[in-house]
Formats: C-alpha cells, structure tokens, sequence
C-alpha cells in the first residue's frame, strides 16, 4: 500500500487500487504519477500497450478535479468505444472511497446522439471520448470544452493509424489556451512528432519505459513456415495444443476473419469473428462473451480489435504478418500481461522470411522458429 503512497497519491486512492488488487505500481506509473500530480507540464509517455497507462494518467487527472465546479474539466481520447467504455469504468472504481464524488460520461460513435448530450447536461468533470463523436458534438454546440486544463491522448499512434488525425487535430485547437496535454503512445511514428510538435510545449517531459525493447519481454516470439493451402490445418494443430489457452487470431481482412471462424466453428473450436462491417450491436455481443470467457479464442482483424482489454491471453496468432510494424507491437502486446507469459506465433509463407528478419531488427527481439507436426 505505502508503495502508491510514496507517489503522493491521496489514501483513498490508495484504498480503491488495494482493493482492486493493484498492490504495487508499473514502471510507466511509477515514472508519471508524480510529476502529473505535482507539475502542470505536457507529458509524453511512450509504454507498451497493456503497462497500466489508465493509471498512470487517471490517478492524477481525478487528483486535480475542483469537484465545486460543474464544469468538464478533463478530456480522455482514446481510439475505440471499447477502451473509451473502459477507461471510465477504471475512474469510477478508483474513485470508490473520494471523498467528494467526480462525474466522468463518456461518448463514442454507435450510440444515439441524443442520448449522451442527456448525459453531458447533467454535472460532469471528465469526457472519456473517441475523436469523431467528439467532433460532432462540438459541432452541435452540445459539449463545453472552454474550461478544460488537461487533454489526454491514449493509445496516440492507434487514434492516428485509424484515420483520426484531423479530428485530433481540430479538437487540439479547439481546446488550446492553458491546458496541458499528456499523450501515450506504444510507437513514435512521424505524425505523432508532428502532434508533439505543434500542440505541446518544448519544455514537455518525455517518459519511456522500456526502452530497449518495444515490445514486451514477457512475449516469446515464434514462427512457423506453411503455404496458403496449410495455414488453416496448421492453425487447427495449434488450436489443438493450446486448448486450455485463450487467446486471439488476427487476420488482415474481413472476409478472411469471417472465413477462418466459420471453419474453425464447423471444427468445434470455440471462436468468433470481430470485423468492421458487424453492427456494434453484434460486435457488443461478441466482446463480452469473449471477455466472460464463454468463447475461447476470438479472430479479429487490426482495427477491430483496438481497444480490447482482456487479460489471461496465452497467446497471440498470426494468420498473416501485419502490413505496418507497429500493428506487430499492438497485437502481440494483447498477451502477457500484468508480469504473465505469452505465445505470439506467427504462420510465414517462405518468401516472407525476410519480413521476420526485419521485425527482429526494428523491435529489438527474437524469433525462434518451430515446425508443428
């Protein structure tokens, strides 16, 4: 318990994160708790996906609210409904034992309009949101963002792989003025340099844990050669030996996704398809019987499974290598989390050997090749 203390934390904070089962802190925690709590500065966080950056932003953010104001005073983008939904489920536990209640809404495309300008209306101090419902509302004159002194980006590098850049870039102006910005990010592509650049201060401070690796060093990578005509057999071996794993199947397009789940369901294996053409209605669906672990193995292609947070995954497939290198960090970073161990297997033809050269190199790791029989 002293361990969160010694961050300055306030003890009911403390209580709630105990209570929570959260003993001791990340690195990333460690490293941003106090200075978000003791300094008004732009703050850039480079961690991996799945090191504990909800609180290591959110701890301070419910630190600085003036709960004798109505107004926002907090905005949280973040890429996904699913991690928007997530992060204020997160603020809301923290806050179990605050001594003065802290309102958080959130907004994400996929539900009624109406509905969460309703919400906005009542007292709230933080919007958890994703950039494009953001945009709409301010548009519409619904949301009031005049008073807000901290704007986080989560997940920076997914809001701007998934098409979000001018979004951002608007919201930033809009909410220009004395605010800071803090932004996390697994990956430090060029365009978020240029957000750095623009929109926050040349004195921000830079935090990045793990520097020597990008990707978790809990993740054991391997590889395995096949042709086009074998991946699906081999996949079915591997479901077969991993079957008291959970884990997720990434394929790159949609029509693969829904494919390989339909054949792997005919096989009696307990899967199912996330892609980008299901209403959100099915997706819901989908996730939360993924999350309650009445399906074992979920197949997804990269933009639908953003945001997704769920832990005791053993594994990581690969039906084909992702087209960006960033996608690699994003998907094998769904296992091995908090300090547990995890496969990311990927199924390579032979001419794509060169590809897994070029991962090791960029990221800092190691491919260990294995042959299923």
């Amino acid at each position: 318990m002293s361990a969160f203390l010694d961050l300055g934390l306030r003890k009911e904070y403390v209580k709630s994160l105990n209570e929570l089962g959260i003993k001791s802190p990340t690195e990333i925690q460690q490293a941003a708790i106090p200075i978000l709590l003791n300094s008004k500065v732009d703050f850039i966080g480079l961690a991996q996906t799945g090191t504990g950056k909800t609180a290591a932003f959110g701890l301070p953010i419910l630190d600085k609210i003036d709960t004798n104001s109505g107004n926002v005073q907090a905005l949280i983008l973040a890429p996904t409904r699913e991690l928007v939904q997530q992060i204020k489920k997160q603020l809301f536990k923290f806050t179990k034992y605050a001594e003065s209640k802290i309102f958080a809404e959130c907004v994400f495309g996929g539900e009624k309009i109406d509905r969460q300008i309703k919400a906005l209306k009542r007292t709230t101090h933080i919007i958890v949101a994703t950039p494009g419902r953001l945009i709409d509302l301010i548009e519409r004159g619904d949301v009031d963002l005049k008073h807000i002194n901290t704007v986080v980006l989560d997940e920076a590098d997914e809001m701007l792989s998934m098409g979000f850049k001018q979004d951002l870039n608007r919201i930033l102006k809009y909410t220009g003025g004395k605010r800071n910005t803090w932004l996390f990010s697994a990956t430090m592509p060029e365009e978020i340099k240029k957000i750095i650049k623009t929109y926050m201060s040349k004195d921000a401070v830079r935090i990045e844990v793990n520097k020597n690796s990008l990707v978790n060093a809990n993740i054991t990578h391997q590889f395995v050669k096949t042709t086009i005509s074998d991946k699906v057999n081999l996949i079915i071996k591997i479901l077969e030996r991993k079957q008291n794993d959970r884990g997720i199947i990434f394929c790159r397009t949609k029509a693969g996704t829904q494919n390989l789940a339909k054949i792997l369901k005919e096989e009696g294996f307990s899967v199912d398809a996330l892609e980008g053409d299901m209403q959100q209605k099915e997706r819901d669906k989908v996730m939360r019987a993924f999350k309650n672990e009445s399906i074992q193995v979920l197949i997804s292609t990269d933009v639908s499974a953003r945001g997704i947070d769920v832990n005791n995954l053993g594994f990581i497939l690969h039906h084909q290598l992702p087209e960006q290198l960033e996608y690699y960090t994003h998907r094998s970073g769904r296992t091995a989390r908090a300090g547990k161990k995890g496969d990311s297997i990927a199924l390579i033809l032979p001419n794509e050997l060169q590809r897994i050269h070029e991962i090791q190199k960029e990221l800092g790791i190691s491919f260990k090749e294995i042959v299923i029989q």
